[in-house]
């Protein structure tokens, strides 16, 4: 099966689903750091995307924490593990680029989880948001540090919101 897309609108600007053999491939925003050529994501095409379409649009609106789709991320074996922890770390949680690193074998991995992060196709459903730098700084989001802020803001609990707010 060749690549199809589509698009749809959420509070981050318009997403663009791509899909191929396997499930859900990739999801970019606009402007997105690695954004490939408009060709390789295939014809545009609404049949099939029903379900990722309807649960983003419950992750936006605060009722989905999680995702059940399937997905046919392209990466290397390392990749592939990185998105693997990525899919693990709660809604609501962080991780340091530092404890993946330890999870993977050791912190000298730190950097090369930190690539694999920034490489992640298939953003917001494989949550790679969720990872911060050691300090707790907001560092390093293929789709803005804006967009890193907003999706960690809307998986905070209630109660921390209205804690910064005050």
């Amino acid at each position: 099966m060749t690549r199809v897309h589509t698009v749809m609108d959420s509070p981050l600007g318009e997403l663009t689903l791509v899909a191929g053999l396997g499930g859900l491939c990739a999801l970019y925003f606009p402007g997105h750091r690695r954004l490939p050529e408009v060709s390789a994501l295939g014809a545009r095409c609404e049949d099939g995307f029903g379900d990722a379409k309807r649960q983003l649009a419950e992750y936006f609106a605060g009722e989905r924490t999680g995702f059940d789709l399937p997905l046919a991320p392209a990466g290397d074996a390392f990749q592939l593990k990185v998105w693997d922890l990525l899919r693990r770390i709660p809604y609501g949680q962080t991780r340091t680029y530092g404890q993946l690193a330890r999870q993977l074998g050791g912190p000298h991995l730190a950097r090369a989880v930190g690539n694999a992060n920034g490489r992640n196709p298939i953003s917001i459903v494989v949550p790679c948001h969720r990872v911060i730098g050691a300090d707790g700084a907001l560092v390093g989001y293929a789709g803005g540090l804006e967009r890193k802020r907003f999706l960690l803001e809307l998986e905070e609990a209630p109660e921390a919101r209205a804690a910064r707010l005050f």
